[in-house]
């Protein structure tokens, strides 16, 4: 999160390839945790990663078994993406499509919609975008949402004019309707993190995971 306000699709997108093409991985490769822990336990289906980056969660979605589609605006990192799904040897199995989610949503139902850490500068419609992304799941699927909860143990202040929204008040925003749905988990969690100079550390971060009953 930063000053920078990007109003308009070409200057999201000329934000993330520009973000992108600083180096060759600015993301570490290793998929997110929570995204690990909480789909352990479902069966592989069709899933939608929503802001794929480089396809770290695709890619590990991929290797489970799922046939995934990945998502996101920057087309550096979709490329990069790609590439990492071509050398596990996973290609068949994703397929990687660039939207700008303020604009444009993929098609089709999913078993499982992920949408990790799902945050972006200027007018970004969030609320409105997980609410299509709920529209997404097919009955009997889930929805995995995961957000940063505040700032990392090394600078708990760093991100304090920024309001996380917690997992009761993500659940509020998509606007469910009643006996449709059942929450599977609504939690904060420690997630462990390197600082800076190499020590470790952990930053709050919260997630939601409900599951479409019909």
């Amino acid at each position: 999160m930063s000053h920078h306000q990007h109003q308009d699709h070409a200057a999201g997108a000329e934000f993330w390839d520009a973000r992108y093409s600083e180096s060759d991985r600015i993301w570490s490769g290793r998929p997110n945790a929570v995204l690990v822990r909480e789909v352990a336990d479902l069966t592989p289906g069709r899933a939608l990663d929503l802001g794929c980056g480089e396809g770290a969660d695709a890619v590990w979605l991929a290797r489970q078994g799922w046939h995934v589609t990945g998502t996101d605006i920057s087309g550096v990192a979709l490329e990069r993406a790609a590439r990492h799904a071509g050398e596990a040897e996973l290609t068949g199995r994703v397929e990687w499509q660039r939207h700008d989610l303020a604009e444009s949503f993929p098609a089709g139902e999913f078993d499982l919609v992920s949408a990790c850490f799902l945050h972006s500068y200027g007018d970004f419609p969030r609320e409105r975008i997980l609410r299509r992304a709920a529209a997404a799941v097919a009955p009997g699927g889930v929805l995995l949402i995961a957000g940063h909860a505040g700032g990392p143990s090394w600078d708990p202040d760093k991100l304090a004019e920024i309001h996380f929204p917690t997992p009761d008040e993500v659940l509020a925003q998509l606007e469910l309707p009643d006996g449709d749905w059942e929450v599977l988990l609504a939690a904060e969690h420690e997630q462990a993190m390197t600082a800076p100079d190499g020590r470790p550390g952990t930053r709050p971060d919260n997630a939601l995971k409900v599951r479409r009953l019909r």
